[in-house]
Protein backbone atom coordinates (compact mmCIF):
# COMPACT_ATOMS: atom_id res chain seq x y z
CA UNK A 1 0.00 0.00 0.00
CA UNK A 2 1.37 3.40 -1.02
CA UNK A 3 1.95 5.92 1.77
CA UNK A 4 -0.99 8.25 2.46
CA UNK A 5 -0.51 12.00 2.91
CA UNK A 6 -4.06 13.21 3.14
CA UNK A 7 -7.00 15.12 4.57
CA UNK A 8 -10.69 14.55 5.04
CA UNK A 9 -12.39 17.17 2.89
CA UNK A 10 -15.75 18.80 3.75
CA UNK A 11 -16.87 15.97 6.07
CA UNK A 12 -20.62 15.37 6.37
CA UNK A 13 -21.45 18.35 4.14
CA UNK A 14 -24.99 18.81 2.90
CA UNK A 15 -26.32 18.85 -0.63
CA UNK A 16 -24.88 21.55 -2.87
CA UNK A 17 -21.65 22.19 -0.98
CA UNK A 18 -19.36 20.19 -3.27
CA UNK A 19 -20.97 21.76 -6.34
CA UNK A 20 -19.63 25.20 -5.46
CA UNK A 21 -16.66 26.82 -7.15
CA UNK A 22 -15.26 27.61 -3.71
CA UNK A 23 -15.17 23.88 -2.84
CA UNK A 24 -13.14 23.02 -5.92
CA UNK A 25 -10.77 25.92 -5.28
CA UNK A 26 -10.43 24.82 -1.64
CA UNK A 27 -9.54 21.27 -2.68
CA UNK A 28 -6.87 22.64 -5.02
CA UNK A 29 -5.54 24.86 -2.21
CA UNK A 30 -5.45 21.84 0.10
CA UNK A 31 -3.17 20.01 -2.30
CA UNK A 32 -0.94 23.00 -3.06
CA UNK A 33 -0.59 24.32 0.49
CA UNK A 34 -0.03 20.99 2.27
CA UNK A 35 1.52 18.67 -0.30
CA UNK A 36 -1.33 16.20 0.22
CA UNK A 37 -1.73 13.44 -2.35
CA UNK A 38 -4.82 11.79 -0.87
CA UNK A 39 -8.33 12.91 0.07
CA UNK A 40 -11.16 11.28 2.00
CA UNK A 41 -14.76 12.19 1.26
CA UNK A 42 -17.20 11.30 4.05
CA UNK A 43 -20.86 11.16 2.94
CA UNK A 44 -23.29 11.70 5.80
CA UNK A 45 -25.79 9.02 6.84
CA UNK A 46 -28.27 10.33 9.39
CA UNK A 47 -30.30 8.47 12.00
CA UNK A 48 -32.52 10.27 14.50
CA UNK A 49 -30.64 9.12 17.59
CA UNK A 50 -28.31 6.39 18.84
CA UNK A 51 -31.13 3.86 19.00
CA UNK A 52 -32.83 4.49 15.66
CA UNK A 53 -32.89 1.67 13.15
CA UNK A 54 -33.02 3.65 9.91
CA UNK A 55 -30.16 5.56 8.27
CA UNK A 56 -31.07 8.23 5.70
CA UNK A 57 -28.58 9.35 3.06
CA UNK A 58 -30.94 10.96 0.52
CA UNK A 59 -31.93 14.18 2.31
CA UNK A 60 -30.49 17.70 2.03
CA UNK A 61 -28.18 16.76 4.91
CA UNK A 62 -26.11 14.59 2.55
CA UNK A 63 -24.11 15.48 -0.56
CA UNK A 64 -25.80 14.28 -3.73
CA UNK A 65 -24.38 11.36 -5.66
CA UNK A 66 -23.89 13.59 -8.70
CA UNK A 67 -21.78 16.18 -6.92
CA UNK A 68 -19.78 13.48 -5.14
CA UNK A 69 -18.97 11.75 -8.42
CA UNK A 70 -18.01 15.08 -9.98
CA UNK A 71 -15.77 15.97 -7.03
CA UNK A 72 -14.04 12.60 -7.12
CA UNK A 73 -13.33 13.17 -10.81
CA UNK A 74 -11.91 16.62 -10.04
CA UNK A 75 -9.74 15.22 -7.24
CA UNK A 76 -8.31 12.69 -9.65
CA UNK A 77 -7.67 15.44 -12.22
CA UNK A 78 -5.54 17.09 -9.55
CA UNK A 79 -3.63 13.83 -9.09
CA UNK A 80 -5.14 12.97 -5.71
CA UNK A 81 -5.93 9.43 -4.66
CA UNK A 82 -9.39 9.10 -3.13
CA UNK A 83 -11.12 7.20 -0.35
CA UNK A 84 -14.82 7.15 0.44
CA UNK A 85 -15.84 6.89 4.09
CA UNK A 86 -19.64 6.91 4.45
CA UNK A 87 -20.29 7.74 8.09
CA UNK A 88 -23.39 7.33 10.23
CA UNK A 89 -24.25 10.27 12.49
CA UNK A 90 -27.08 11.03 14.91
CA UNK A 91 -29.36 13.98 14.16
CA UNK A 92 -29.67 14.77 17.87
CA UNK A 93 -25.91 15.29 18.21
CA UNK A 94 -25.11 12.01 20.01
CA UNK A 95 -21.67 10.78 19.00
CA UNK A 96 -21.89 7.78 16.66
CA UNK A 97 -19.77 5.68 19.02
CA UNK A 98 -22.89 5.32 21.20
CA UNK A 99 -25.09 3.76 18.50
CA UNK A 100 -26.23 0.50 20.07
CA UNK A 101 -29.11 -1.84 20.82
CA UNK A 102 -29.90 -4.75 23.13
CA UNK A 103 -27.73 -7.72 22.25
CA UNK A 104 -30.83 -9.89 22.04
CA UNK A 105 -33.95 -8.84 20.17
CA UNK A 106 -36.72 -7.55 22.42
CA UNK A 107 -40.29 -7.03 21.25
CA UNK A 108 -41.12 -3.34 20.75
CA UNK A 109 -37.46 -2.29 21.10
CA UNK A 110 -35.06 -1.24 18.35
CA UNK A 111 -32.99 -4.15 17.06
CA UNK A 112 -29.56 -4.90 15.61
CA UNK A 113 -31.38 -7.12 13.11
CA UNK A 114 -33.05 -4.03 11.65
CA UNK A 115 -30.19 -1.56 11.99
CA UNK A 116 -27.48 -3.61 10.27
CA UNK A 117 -29.48 -4.06 7.03
CA UNK A 118 -30.01 -0.30 6.92
CA UNK A 119 -26.32 0.34 7.61
CA UNK A 120 -25.38 -2.24 4.95
CA UNK A 121 -27.59 -0.55 2.34
CA UNK A 122 -25.94 2.78 3.20
CA UNK A 123 -22.45 1.33 2.84
CA UNK A 124 -23.17 -0.59 -0.36
CA UNK A 125 -24.65 2.49 -2.02
CA UNK A 126 -21.32 4.28 -1.66
CA UNK A 127 -19.22 1.18 -2.30
CA UNK A 128 -20.79 1.04 -5.75
CA UNK A 129 -19.89 4.69 -6.31
CA UNK A 130 -16.33 3.98 -5.13
CA UNK A 131 -16.10 1.14 -7.64
CA UNK A 132 -17.52 3.21 -10.49
CA UNK A 133 -15.21 6.15 -9.85
CA UNK A 134 -12.05 4.16 -9.18
CA UNK A 135 -11.52 5.15 -5.55
CA UNK A 136 -8.38 3.61 -4.09
CA UNK A 137 -9.83 2.81 -0.66
CA UNK A 138 -13.30 2.28 0.77
CA UNK A 139 -13.63 2.83 4.54
CA UNK A 140 -16.71 1.07 5.89
CA UNK A 141 -17.57 3.56 8.61
CA UNK A 142 -15.98 5.43 11.46
CA UNK A 143 -15.75 5.11 15.25
CA UNK A 144 -18.75 2.80 15.61
CA UNK A 145 -17.40 1.61 18.94
CA UNK A 146 -20.52 0.05 20.45
CA UNK A 147 -21.29 -1.87 17.25
CA UNK A 148 -17.86 -3.44 16.86
CA UNK A 149 -18.52 -6.43 19.10
CA UNK A 150 -21.11 -7.62 16.57
CA UNK A 151 -18.43 -9.57 14.75
CA UNK A 152 -20.73 -11.71 12.63
CA UNK A 153 -22.57 -8.70 11.22
CA UNK A 154 -19.38 -6.78 10.50
CA UNK A 155 -17.81 -9.73 8.71
CA UNK A 156 -20.93 -10.09 6.57
CA UNK A 157 -20.89 -6.36 5.79
CA UNK A 158 -17.24 -6.42 4.70
CA UNK A 159 -17.92 -9.48 2.55
CA UNK A 160 -20.91 -7.75 0.94
CA UNK A 161 -18.83 -4.65 0.21
CA UNK A 162 -16.17 -6.76 -1.49
CA UNK A 163 -18.83 -8.16 -3.80
CA UNK A 164 -19.38 -4.71 -5.34
CA UNK A 165 -16.08 -2.89 -4.69
CA UNK A 166 -12.70 -4.34 -5.68
CA UNK A 167 -10.24 -1.87 -4.18
CA UNK A 168 -8.80 -1.88 -0.67
CA UNK A 169 -11.39 -2.07 2.12
CA UNK A 170 -10.75 -0.59 5.56
CA UNK A 171 -12.64 0.39 8.70
CA UNK A 172 -11.83 3.40 10.91
CA UNK A 173 -12.02 2.42 14.58
CA UNK A 174 -11.76 5.02 17.33
CA UNK A 175 -8.61 5.98 19.25
CA UNK A 176 -7.62 3.44 21.93
CA UNK A 177 -9.84 0.76 20.32
CA UNK A 178 -7.38 -0.80 17.87
CA UNK A 179 -6.80 -4.02 19.86
CA UNK A 180 -10.50 -4.52 20.62
CA UNK A 181 -11.67 -5.14 17.04
CA UNK A 182 -11.65 -8.91 16.53
CA UNK A 183 -12.31 -8.97 12.78
CA UNK A 184 -9.34 -7.06 11.36
CA UNK A 185 -8.49 -10.13 9.29
CA UNK A 186 -11.61 -9.40 7.20
CA UNK A 187 -10.36 -6.00 5.95
CA UNK A 188 -7.39 -5.15 3.74
CA UNK A 189 -6.23 -2.15 5.74
CA UNK A 190 -6.52 -1.35 9.45
CA UNK A 191 -7.23 2.29 10.29
CA UNK A 192 -8.04 4.32 13.37
CA UNK A 193 -8.45 7.85 14.67
CA UNK A 194 -5.08 9.16 15.85
CA UNK A 195 -6.07 11.73 18.43
CA UNK A 196 -3.34 10.96 20.96
CA UNK A 197 -1.79 13.29 23.55
CA UNK A 198 1.32 15.14 22.42
CA UNK A 199 3.63 13.34 24.87
CA UNK A 200 2.11 9.86 24.49
CA UNK A 201 2.75 9.01 20.85
CA UNK A 202 5.49 6.43 21.41
CA UNK A 203 3.41 4.55 23.96
CA UNK A 204 0.34 4.46 21.74
CA UNK A 205 2.28 3.48 18.63
CA UNK A 206 3.90 0.60 20.53
CA UNK A 207 0.42 -0.62 21.41
CA UNK A 208 -0.91 -0.27 17.85
CA UNK A 209 2.18 -1.98 16.45
CA UNK A 210 1.27 -5.15 18.33
CA UNK A 211 -2.12 -5.18 16.57
CA UNK A 212 -0.56 -4.58 13.16
CA UNK A 213 1.94 -7.41 13.66
CA UNK A 214 -0.77 -9.77 14.85
CA UNK A 215 -2.94 -9.27 11.76
CA UNK A 216 -0.17 -8.53 9.24
CA UNK A 217 -2.17 -5.75 7.60
CA UNK A 218 -1.20 -2.24 6.47
CA UNK A 219 -2.20 0.53 8.88
CA UNK A 220 -2.90 4.26 8.59
CA UNK A 221 -4.62 6.96 10.60
CA UNK A 222 -7.86 7.68 8.75
CA UNK A 223 -8.31 10.64 11.09
CA UNK A 224 -5.90 12.65 13.21
CA UNK A 225 -5.64 16.22 14.37
CA UNK A 226 -5.48 18.76 17.16
CA UNK A 227 -7.38 22.00 17.69
CA UNK A 228 -5.64 25.37 17.92
CA UNK A 229 -6.92 25.83 21.47
CA UNK A 230 -4.92 25.89 24.69
CA UNK A 231 -4.48 22.34 26.10
CA UNK A 232 -6.08 20.63 23.08
CA UNK A 233 -2.74 18.94 22.41
CA UNK A 234 -3.13 17.14 25.76
CA UNK A 235 -6.57 15.74 24.84
CA UNK A 236 -6.87 16.18 21.06
CA UNK A 237 -9.82 13.78 20.88
CA UNK A 238 -11.97 16.17 22.94
CA UNK A 239 -13.59 18.61 20.52
CA UNK A 240 -15.35 20.32 23.42
CA UNK A 241 -12.15 21.88 24.82
CA UNK A 242 -12.59 25.65 25.01
CA UNK A 243 -10.06 28.37 25.77
CA UNK A 244 -7.62 30.79 24.20
CA UNK A 245 -6.42 30.21 20.67
CA UNK A 246 -3.05 28.42 20.79
CA UNK A 247 -1.48 28.22 17.35
CA UNK A 248 1.89 27.09 18.71
CA UNK A 249 0.33 24.28 20.73
CA UNK A 250 -1.38 22.96 17.61
CA UNK A 251 1.87 23.22 15.64
CA UNK A 252 3.79 21.38 18.36
CA UNK A 253 1.27 18.52 18.29
CA UNK A 254 1.67 18.02 14.54
CA UNK A 255 5.45 18.07 14.85
CA UNK A 256 5.33 15.48 17.63
CA UNK A 257 3.01 13.22 15.65
CA UNK A 258 5.20 13.28 12.55
CA UNK A 259 8.36 12.72 14.58
CA UNK A 260 6.90 9.61 16.19
CA UNK A 261 5.07 8.19 13.16
CA UNK A 262 7.91 8.54 10.68
CA UNK A 263 10.03 6.15 12.75
CA UNK A 264 7.51 3.32 12.24
CA UNK A 265 7.92 1.56 8.92
CA UNK A 266 4.61 -0.29 9.33
CA UNK A 267 2.63 2.97 9.51
CA UNK A 268 1.43 3.86 6.01
CA UNK A 269 0.30 7.42 6.52
CA UNK A 270 -2.42 9.66 7.83
CA UNK A 271 -5.39 11.74 6.71
CA UNK A 272 -5.85 14.79 8.91
CA UNK A 273 -9.15 16.16 10.16
CA UNK A 274 -10.12 18.26 8.29
CA UNK A 275 -10.17 20.76 5.40
CA UNK A 276 -13.11 23.14 4.89
CA UNK A 277 -14.84 23.52 1.51
CA UNK A 278 -14.93 27.31 1.95
CA UNK A 279 -11.74 28.92 3.18
CA UNK A 280 -11.65 31.87 5.56
CA UNK A 281 -9.39 34.89 5.24
CA UNK A 282 -5.98 34.66 6.88
CA UNK A 283 -7.14 37.02 9.62
CA UNK A 284 -10.19 34.86 10.32
CA UNK A 285 -8.19 31.63 10.25
CA UNK A 286 -5.71 32.81 12.86
CA UNK A 287 -8.56 33.49 15.29
CA UNK A 288 -10.23 30.10 14.86
CA UNK A 289 -9.72 27.56 17.64
CA UNK A 290 -10.64 24.53 15.58
CA UNK A 291 -9.05 21.49 13.91
CA UNK A 292 -8.40 23.37 10.67
CA UNK A 293 -4.77 24.21 9.90
CA UNK A 294 -5.29 26.53 6.92
CA UNK A 295 -3.02 29.60 7.27
CA UNK A 296 -1.88 28.44 10.73
CA UNK A 297 1.70 27.46 11.70
CA UNK A 298 0.70 23.77 11.71
CA UNK A 299 0.04 24.00 7.97
CA UNK A 300 3.74 24.60 7.28
CA UNK A 301 4.68 21.59 9.43
CA UNK A 302 2.36 19.39 7.38
CA UNK A 303 3.68 20.80 4.10
CA UNK A 304 7.29 20.13 5.08
CA UNK A 305 6.65 16.55 6.16
CA UNK A 306 4.22 15.62 3.39
CA UNK A 307 6.65 17.00 0.80
CA UNK A 308 9.49 14.91 2.20
CA UNK A 309 7.34 11.80 2.47
CA UNK A 310 6.11 12.02 -1.12
CA UNK A 311 9.66 12.64 -2.38
CA UNK A 312 11.02 9.61 -0.53
CA UNK A 313 8.58 7.17 -2.13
Amino acid sequence: MEYICGFTFAPFCGAGVLNSASAKESLKQMQERTGADFVIFAPNGVQKNAHSEEICYTSEATMTDEELVEMIAYAKELGLRVALKPTANCADGTWRAFISFFDYDVVCEAKWSNWFPSYTAFQLHYAKIAEKTGCEIFIAGCEMVMTEHREKEWRKLISDIKEVYHGLVSYNTDKYQEEHVTWWDAVDVISSSGYYPIHDWENQLDRIERVVKKYQKPFFFAEAGCMSVKDSNLVPNNWEVRGDVDLQGQRDWYEAMFEACEKRDWLKGMAFWSWNPKLPTREQALLMGDYEIYQKPAEQVVKEHFSQLTKSR
